[in-house]
């Protein structure tokens, strides 16, 4: 690998292993956006001052957010690989790679939209109760319409930080760019290869951040 020309570890490492990022990173913020919007949503309105306050739901779920949180990746990966086997079927690949990332992608996800959920004006809110809305009208009509560009921003910082996971999800098999760097780079001792794939993954930050602040500009 280390006389390869430009042409064969463009052709042969770097392309395919940036089509199966892109693969695993689609897959993967589809799932952390589901879910942790679903998880976002249900914290928002059992909080106190909520539209159905439940005390026991909301400690419950903060909780499991805060213990998901605190595990390193790398340890969360390895620590349930029984679980993903169970899932999967397996525990190398980018399909069960995406357990331990929708696992640790999702908190980070719940916690980036209830802080967007938070920042909605109470008195919209009022004053869409007063109208007679229904619970369904002033979740998705008011507040994730008011909390939009605060979504969008957190959604791309959330877009990003999945990048990152599924670069170290190389280091279990999952394959694509990381797994790449890894393999064919780092232990390889090819400088160029290693270094092809840090400036496609810096590229790709830049892009995506690029689209976001694009696309935040038009939402707000």
């Amino acid at each position: 690998m280390r006389y390869l020309p430009w042409s064969e570890i463009l052709e042969r490492i770097i392309l395919p292993s940036f089509l199966a990022t892109i693969r695993m990173l689609c897959v993967e913020i589809f799932l952390a956006v589901f879910f942790g919007f679903v998880i976002a949503i249900t914290i928002y309105i059992t909080r106190e001052d909520g539209l159905h306050p439940s005390k026991v739901i909301n400690i419950a779920l903060n909780a499991i957010i805060s213990i998901i949180r605190s595990f390193p990746f790398v340890i969360l990966m390895v620590s349930i690989i029984p679980l993903t086997r169970f899932i999967t079927g397996s525990s190398i690949g980018w399909k069960s790679a995406l357990v331990p990332l929708t696992i640790a992608s999702t908190p980070f996800m719940a916690r980036m939209f209830e802080n967007s959920f938070k920042e909605v004006n109470p008195a919209l809110i009022e004053a869409a109760k007063s109208f007679g809305a229904s619970d369904f009208q002033i979740i998705f009509k008011v507040v994730v319409v008011s909390a939009l560009p605060s979504l969008v921003s957190g959604l791309i910082l959330c877009i990003i930080h999945v990048l990152n996971l599924t670069a170290v999800a190389g280091a279990i098999g999952a394959g694509g760019l990381g797994a790449s760097a890894l393999q064919y780079g780092y232990q390889s001792f090819n400088d160029r290869v290693m270094y092809s794939i840090v400036f496609v993954l810096m590229t790709l930050v830049i892009l995506i951040q690029f689209i976001g602040d694009r696309v935040y500009k038009k939402v707000r």
